[in-house]
């Protein structure tokens, strides 16, 4: 499915603020709130846009890549699945075998690594700033 501009602008305000109404987000692009909510509801249909969310704050974020010693995948899958500062958790190629974005304290992340060291190397890198600008 193809997504024109305007698609484009909807899905940008929704990223900067998923509770805005549709009439709000039509006064943005000149659309009717009507108008908009079918939009929407079509990119919701078509996979464009999968759910609503929140973003959250965190004090740490750590980027992980793990890299396998061992083809003990539904191991680790299942235990990097325990674990719930978790929140993303992808197999990937390239170098890594999966890259984990999580939200540790350093207490935690040290539980983690002691844990996850049985079946793979790892590399950590932990936010220091998140420099992204919302505008």
């Amino acid at each position: 499915m193809m997504i024109d501009q305007i698609d484009q602008q909807i899905i940008k305000l929704l990223q900067r603020n998923s509770r805005l109404t549709n009439k709000e987000i039509g006064e943005s692009i000149h659309l009717s709130g009507q108008a908009v909510g079918n939009r929407i509801n079509r990119l919701l249909d078509d996979d464009i846009i999968s759910n609503f969310t929140i973003a959250i704050n965190y004090d740490n974020t750590q980027y992980i890549r793990l890299f396998m010693n061992q083809a003990s995948f539904s191991a680790v899958e299942k235990l990097v699945n325990s674990f719930e500062e978790i929140t993303s958790f992808d197999k990937v190629s390239g170098q890594a075998c999966y890259l984990i974005i999580a939200h540790f304290t350093p207490k935690r992340l040290n539980e983690f690594i002691e844990v996850i060291s049985k079946w793979a190397r790892y590399s950590v890198e932990t936010t220091l700033i998140n420099k992204l600008e919302k505008h």
